[in-house]
């Protein structure tokens, strides 16, 4: 079992590079937009707890499982101590089966990601991204609130790749997580 945290800002390309792994690898993708959607279109808001307690239970169940791996993808305040935490946890989740993590960490300017935010793929999948002036206020807040690109040295993990993808296609940054890891 493996499972790889695909990380990084808003828009930066995670869900994209990680629907074409999965397309290179036997990984399977959760993006994070699986579990925020449905819980939006339900209670109409955001709901953290709601959105958390599905992510454990789809953790666990395929930590249990003999699927191949999982890449998550996981917009990682890198500045904030509990979501260091909530990685640690979830890794833990897998640890505990056996399984081997690893950690990619997606970054392109905010140029890039605002361009990448009204794309077609993206809007198809993240209903909550269709309101385009919506979208990029909330981008544009997350990125004054929080730091999503990790420091020189700041990820301790041996297991971990930092890509700019700002002028890769998701297929070229895929084919360099997949190198990197041996999927």
């Amino acid at each position: 079992m493996k499972l790889l945290m695909l990380f990084g800002d808003a828009a930066v390309g995670k869900m994209t590079v990680g629907q074409e792994l999965a397309k290179l690898t036997d990984l399977r993708l959760f993006h994070n937009h699986m579990t925020i959607e449905p819980v939006l279109e339900l209670f109409g808001t955001f709901h953290s707890g709601a959105i958390a307690r599905m992510r454990e239970v789809v953790f666990e169940e395929f930590a249990a499982s003999d699927n191949y791996g999982m890449i998550f993808t996981y917009m990682w305040a890198l500045d904030v101590p509990h979501e260091w935490d909530y990685v640690a946890h979830v890794a833990d989740i897998f640890a505990r089966q056996g399984a081997d993590i690893y950690y990619a960490e997606l970054a392109a300017p905010l140029e890039v990601r605002l361009q990448r935010n009204a794309t077609e793929n993206r809007l198809r999948h993240k209903a909550s991204k269709r309101d385009l002036e919506a979208s990029e206020r909330r981008l544009r807040a997350d990125d004054a609130a929080h730091r999503f690109v990790s420091l020189e040295g700041e990820i301790p993990f041996e297991n971990y790749i930092k890509i700019d993808n700002t002028n890769l296609s998701p297929r070229e940054a895929a084919e360099m997580i997949r190198v990197r890891f041996g999927f």
